[in-house]
């Protein structure tokens, strides 16, 4: 596995493993576990989710049955919009994370979409990053022009930004923005969410022939090899252990440019510049 060093000096593996709808707690906690057995040390979940406890199980069991040690992996959460209010609402929501996924500290803190009062919310993560509750924090969803504002007005600058990005959506443009502030960009649906006939595309199959890989394969790879973390999800092991396995190969500027031409230019997953999607997610409440 590569590693990024965040820019507050914390290193993070560039591919880790998202539990995205997967709120079954037995499923969950056993799709970690092999997750974390299959090689995977980035784990990435939400208060959202709603399984931040089964996450934590699969953690101290993976710990105790010798596979990792805390050290070892990076744990991601996020705080969710019912909990931006203000600083100590998002300051007490961190605690209640920490509490279900039953550890003393998470490694990343993100908030999860760039809506409500998002700079209180973040002076509250910036707060449990001084206390020692976070080792590092940073955002999701969050534009460009959302982005700059942040970082032109806080005093600890945001370590990643994770976002749609996939051979379909490349937001190339956002991602320069990132490197701006050394902003390490995480993709969420690397795999489009098996939308676009992903895993059978001819041109990804084309290329993946080659280097003996699946149309997948070539699609994360993409991903890390321009500088962007990827965490893929798969409820099978089989998948798992292929996703993970893109560390022994590397694509040319052509195939680079070749994959990169797929972009449609937008988001055919979520648009959150729909006003009925932003007052649907304001009004969300995960917890009583």
């Amino acid at each position: 596995m590569e590693y990024f060093t965040l820019n507050n000096g914390v290193k993070m593996p560039k591919e880790g493993f998202g539990v995205f709808q997967i709120p079954d707690p037995a499923q969950c906690e056993e799709v970690t576990y092999n997750a974390i057995k299959t090689g995977y040390r980035l784990i990435d979940t939400a208060a959202a989710y709603m399984n931040e406890e089964a996450v934590g199980k699969a953690v101290k069991r993976a710990i105790a049955d010798g596979l990792t040690t805390r050290d070892e992996l990076f744990i991601t959460t996020k705080v969710w919009v019912q909990d931006m209010t203000d600083e100590q609402t998002t300051y007490d929501a961190i605690k209640t994370s920490l509490q279900k996924l039953d550890l003393e500290y998470v490694d990343l803190i993100l908030i999860h979409q760039a809506m409500k009062d998002y700079f209180a919310a973040y002076r509250g993560m910036e707060r449990a990053y001084r206390d020692g509750l976070v080792r590092a924090v940073g955002v999701a969803n969050f534009f460009p022009e959302m982005l700059t504002n942040l970082c032109e007005n806080v005093e600890v600058m945001p370590v990643l930004n994770q976002v749609e990005l996939h051979p379909f959506f490349t937001q190339e443009a956002a991602i320069e923005n990132m490197k701006k502030y050394h902003i390490v960009p995480q993709a969420w649906a690397p795999l489009a969410e098996g939308k676009h006939g992903i895993f059978t595309d001819p041109e990804l199959s084309a290329i993946g022939k080659k280097y003996g890989k699946t149309a997948a394969q070539v699609a994360l790879r993409w991903n890390v090899q321009r500088g962007v973390s990827i965490i893929p999800k798969s409820t099978h092991v089989e998948r798992m252990e292929q996703n993970i396995d893109i560390w022994d190969f590397e694509l040319t500027e052509e195939e680079m440019k070749t994959i990169a031409a797929k972009d449609l230019g937008h988001s055919e997953i979520i648009n959150h510049y729909d006003p009925e999607l932003v007052r649907a997610l304001n009004r969300m409440n995960i917890h009583d």
